[in-house]
């Protein structure tokens, strides 16, 4: 005769199970944030640069009639705050994964870094570039930020792509993790 036994989940094992959970929310929105940071980086340098830095300091004025309601700086520096915190939360969660925790760590120092680059080098740039413009500096000097900006802003899509790709990375290790796990709890 068989005995069907259940087995009941200890309250340890509960724990876990939701700690999981929160774990893969929170690195899955790290993840999706980090994407869309990367997807506009790249939209702002393909699309949007190349007129708004054609013809300075002409096509700045321009730039900035056309983003007279909203430009980037109400929209990166926000979505910044919010992949530091959903990667430091990612990395907190998943700190005892091994297997993604470098990936993770790795992420949020580019991606940290890139917002104090940004915070040290390109806002005060913007600055001189779209709040004072040609009412407080001559059009060379205007040319010569621009180009500076230009040029290191590459440095910036760099981060967010090493910053993305190791998000991804980690992501990708963490659901392993996950799935192993599971796994390796229903066999025995």
């Amino acid at each position: 005769t068989w005995i069907k036994t259940v087995a009941i989940p200890s309250n340890l094992e509960e724990q876990t199970v939701k700690q999981q959970r929160i774990a893969f929310a929170f690195t899955l929105t790290y993840l999706w944030v980090m994407m869309v940071l990367l997807g506009s980086i790249l939209f702002d340098t393909l699309v949007l640069y190349p007129d708004i830095f054609h013809d300075v300091p002409r096509s700045l004025e321009t730039a900035m009639e056309f983003m007279a309601v909203r430009g980037p700086g109400d929209f990166f520096p926000p979505l910044g705050m919010l992949s530091w915190l959903t990667g430091i939360g990612s990395l907190v969660l998943n700190w005892r994964v091994k297997s993604a925790r470098y990936w993770i760590l790795g992420s949020l120092i580019m991606i940290v870094c890139q917002g104090l680059v940004s915070m040290a080098f390109f806002w005060p740039r913007n600055t001189i570039m779209f709040a004072e413009g040609t009412a407080v500096h001559s059009a060379a000097y205007l040319q010569q930020t621009a180009q500076e900006f230009q040029t290191g802003h590459w440095v910036r899509v760099a981060f967010n792509a090493a910053a993305s790709a190791l998000a991804f990375v980690g992501f990708l290790k963490f659901y392993r993790h996950r799935i192993t796990s599971q796994y390796s709890n229903t066999e025995t």
